[in-house]
């Protein structure tokens, strides 16, 4: 760093910095006017802006996807609002750090066998439900339970397919059997269906209540509005800084974006990206760009006609052209998608598999073949699923018509999306939030079996590859069957992924946060509330 010429200023800006006067733009601004250089700039805000965190307020968060159908049942999670409230007043087994890395949350620690066949996560003894109740190994049992067995319709039912059986070690240890090793255990139980709940004494779940042991509680609220929480002092784990929060649904952009610049709310969950660079103009809002492993995906029914025809799906990969997509609708905040749910984000990457590329002759190549030539589809959507959800399916339908497709773009409601279209209409826009590994994301929407299969796509090596690889531990083996299973995906399968997005959000710049953010969900792997805190 240069010799400072205006100490005096930078003892200013170090001060408004701290006190979340000045925005990080207008501070590196000056900063460099003073004669500091850019890197250094950086590191000052840092050490400035990420003081010690401060107790107190009321944060007001505008959430995207929210519906009056919405439910507390962790088992029927599915929308932004759901995912979001489970995050501050339920708690999970482990959670993933702002820097990505796997964390305790209900466990302290966890610990595997040699083969990973059985896991043994010890409950934190200081954690309590909002009731007062001692968090025990009854309720985590219950709670992983109400996922398992015939009668559940829980989403995450394949996701414990393999456990056979789930056993209290004293109040404080649970000890997990599953029929085979999965070395993604620990990760696993962070997918935001497994909330934990207080059983019930027959052993069941008791969801119904709304008691958690998370960092705040509900005090009121209604799905589809928004809900009122106040800080659970009992809470297990640091932070919680705000005594209470504020969530409110605006699923509309405008209205999310307006909310935000008036200083109705404090943080959104998701920009309009074709306005960020004018929402960037405004010195009182910091904009998050974090790449991730979140993905848009365009399922097709491969049970129903004309998508059960392998060259139909394959001919409407070939018709949409990515680039464009990610230039004109992501503004360039994504990565480019392969139709495969496998992103550069997650372990075992298959770096090496060709780029499918825009390719209209021989998508109507294909279509000649399969003897739909001139072929009419429909493709829902709706404006709450991302932004630019709607525009993306009307550019997509330009570019198929190269291929001689007539894709008709269906604008649906927002609310009930997921519940009325989704998994229920043969071919539709989705939004998936980031899962920390391939296995997760291919147990929950590719095998055979699985609640979500989006797709309905059914192949038998790619479910023989699934089992295997969840209990390879030799990372090379494991890193080969995720690369044969990505081809399958690709080829076979019934999914167009146009793009794994990245998290685009923002805040007030006098919200503070840590040096990174989680990559798992928007707002901070949907931990913001307890994570972030206001400036003195």
């Amino acid at each position: 760093m240069k010799h400072v010429s205006d100490q005096p200023l930078m003892d200013r800006l170090a001060d408004a910095a701290r006190e979340g006067r000045i925005s990080r733009r207008s501070f590196m601004h000056y900063s460099m006017a003073a004669g500091v250089t850019a890197s250094a700039a950086t590191g000052l805000w840092g050490s400035a802006a990420n003081a010690a965190p401060q107790r107190g307020g009321t944060f007001r968060f505008g959430v995207h996807d929210g519906n009056s159908s919405d439910t507390h049942d962790p088992g029927q999670y599915v929308s932004r609002q759901q995912i979001y409230l489970a995050h501050q007043y339920r708690s999970y087994l482990t959670q993933i750090e702002s820097d990505g890395s796997l964390g305790p949350d209900l466990a302290s620690s966890w610990s595997a066998n040699e083969d990973a066949s059985v896991w043994t996560f010890e409950i934190n003894p200081n954690a309590v439900f909002h009731s007062g109740k001692p968090v025990t190994s009854e309720d985590v049992i219950a709670s992983l339970n109400h996922h398992r067995g015939d009668k559940s319709t829980s989403a995450a039912k394949a996701l414990l397919a393999s456990v056979t059986d789930i056993a209290a070690d004293g109040d404080h240890a649970v000890i997990v059997t599953l029929e085979s090793g999965i070395a993604d255990l620990p990760w696993l139980m962070t997918d935001y269906h497994l909330a934990v709940c207080p059983a019930n004494e027959d052993g069941s779940a008791n969801w119904e209540s709304g008691d958690g042991s998370g960092p705040y509680k509900i005090d009121k609220g209604e799905w589809g509005v928004g809900f009122s929480l106040s800080r659970h002092d009992g809470w297990h784990l640091e932070g919680a800084y705000f005594d209470a929060l504020e969530m409110l649904v605006l699923n509309d952009p405008n209205a999310r974006q307006t909310a935000l610049v008036t200083g109705d709310v404090d943080a959104v969950s998701l920009i309009d990206l074709k306005t960020s660079a004018l929402l960037q103009r405004d010195p009182n809002i910091e904009i998050e760009n974090v790449p991730s492993a979140a993905a848009i995906t365009m399922p097709m029914f491969c049970d129903t006609t004309p998508f059960d025809n392998v060259d139909v799906r394959n001919a409407l990969k070939l018709s949409m052209n990515r680039d464009e997509i990610i230039e004109k609708i992501a503004f360039g905040a994504a990565t480019k998608g392969n139709d495969f749910h496998h992103s550069p984000a997650q372990p075992y990457w298959p770096e090496d598999i060709p780029q499918r590329e825009y390719d209209p002759d021989q998508a109507r190549s294909l279509l000649k073949k399969a003897g739909a030539e001139g072929i009419t589809v429909n493709v829902s959507t709706a404006d709450s699923l991302f932004s630019g959800a709607v525009d993306m399916c009307v550019l997509y339908a330009e570019q198929a018509k190269a291929a001689g497709i007539n894709v008709r773009v269906v604008r649906e409601p927002n609310d009930g999306y997921y519940s009325d279209v989704w998994l229920k209409k043969p071919f539709c826009a989705v939004s998936w939030g980031a899962r920390p590994t391939p296995d997760v994301m291919y147990t929950l929407a590719y095998k055979s079996d699985a609640a979500w299969n989006e797709s309905r796509w059914q192949n038998e090596r790619f479910n023989e590859l699934l089992l295997q690889a969840k209990s390879e531990l030799d990372n090379d083996l494991r890193a080969e069957m995720y690369r044969e299973m990505a081809m399958l995906a690709r080829d076979d399968g019934g999914t167009i992924i146009p793009m794994f997005n990245n998290f685009v959000y923002a805040r007030r710049s006098n919200v503070m946060r840590g040096d990174s953010l989680a990559a798992s969900w928007e707002l901070d792997g949907a931990r913001a509330p307890s994570r972030w805190w206001f400036a003195s």
